[in-house]
């Protein structure tokens, strides 16, 4: 027989719904509990713990428009210099047919 006992910190759970349902409300709390510590952080680290709200607010919008401005320009050119990469070293490594030497002669 396997024991049934309640998981860890669950010892109210009577039945498998009840259990599923409170499981979710603390994981729901713990990411709460994270993603706030997380913003916390990222005060901390950057310093804007100090500056007033508007402040905060105008330093949050600039830092998110140049993070957007690098994630779109990555989006948008770094496929092309990859493409062009490959292809100009797909043309270094295929033998080639004629020297530029015989064709001056």
């Amino acid at each position: 027989m396997s024991d049934l006992s309640a998981p860890k910190g669950h010892s109210q759970c009577n039945t498998v719904q009840s259990c599923v349902t409170e499981s979710c409300g603390m994981d729901m709390k713990n990411l709460k509990e994270y993603l706030g510590w997380l913003y916390y952080q990222y005060l901390l680290v950057t310093g804007i713990y100090v500056l007033e709200p508007w402040e905060q607010s105008i330093f949050n919008t600039v830092l998110f428009t140049m993070v957007a401005m690098v994630i779109y320009t990555s989006y948008v050119f770094v496929p092309i210099h990859v493409r062009l990469a490959l292809v100009f070293f797909s043309g270094l490594c295929e033998g080639q047919e004629e020297s530029t030497v015989a064709l001056i002669n």
